[in-house]
């Protein structure tokens, strides 16, 4: 059983505080997403799209889509009709304007939702992607089995989530991330809880092979994995 490691450790439901925290954070989060990883995790992205931009899809969703980093990424380097999906109507709220100042909003999509109950019929999309939501799940088996109902047979879908820095360098990027980022994270945010999660969440969650292993329980057929800047963050193609 995973560890549930919650934004603010109050009463209510994870699901229900992961919504508050990124209410709460999402006029500064773009600034401070590029700020604290210095824009690495714009490389990150591409590197997801360039590896989905092989199965040519048509249509894409994009689940915890935030303020639409990855949904703007995936429809600029593939070309297909994206549909984003988060929980926080003020992260979404910041997206929407994004995506209308790159006159977008025809090819773009966002819509409220919950990953664990997606609104859409299984068999859905040529891929799905993700990028750093599938740690705030509440239910991890629930959220992926979604994710696999609604991505057509034989495509896949496309993840990016934090790991783990292995080696030398690895005490070093634990100190930065536990320490100075949440600290960076307070002051700019206003949010005292919310870059804390963040450290506390990677530190609970799965990743590399103990995450592969989870995929293939919920059903898919094969799942590959590459890391990037040594392990800060992992890539995972999961086909149905």
């Amino acid at each position: 059983m995973l560890k549930q490691v919650t934004p603010y450790n109050s009463e209510q439901s994870k699901k229900s505080q992961v919504e508050d925290m990124f209410d709460n954070i999402a006029p500064k989060y773009d600034l401070l997403n590029h700020v604290l990883s210095m824009k690495i995790d714009v490389l990150w992205r591409n590197k997801l799209v360039k590896w989905l931009k092989k199965d040519q899809p048509q249509t894409v969703l994009d689940v915890a889509t935030g303020t639409g980093d990855l949904a703007i990424a995936v429809q600029k380097g593939t070309g297909a009709k994206v549909i984003g999906l988060d929980l926080s109507q003020q992260m979404l709220n910041v997206g929407i304007e994004k995506i209308s100042k790159l006159n977008k909003s025809t090819q773009i999509e966002m819509v409220k939702g919950d990953a664990e109950n997606l609104p859409f019929g299984d068999d859905h999309f040529d891929g799905v992607t993700v990028a750093f939501g599938v740690r705030n799940f509440e239910n991890l088996e629930k959220g992926l089995s979604e994710l696999l109902r609604v991505v057509k047979k034989e495509r896949s879908v496309y993840i990016l989530e934090f790991s783990k820095v292995e080696g030398f360098l690895g005490p070093l990027y634990m100190f930065y991330f536990k320490n100075i980022l949440p600290l960076i994270g307070r002051m700019v945010s206003k949010d005292n809880r919310a870059y804390t999660y963040l450290p506390d969440s990677v530190n609970a969650f799965p990743y590399g092979e103990k995450l592969r292993k989870i995929l293939l329980t919920v059903g898919f057929t094969r799942v590959e994995y590459t890391k990037v800047s040594m392990g800060i963050a992992t890539i995972y193609k999961a086909t149905k």
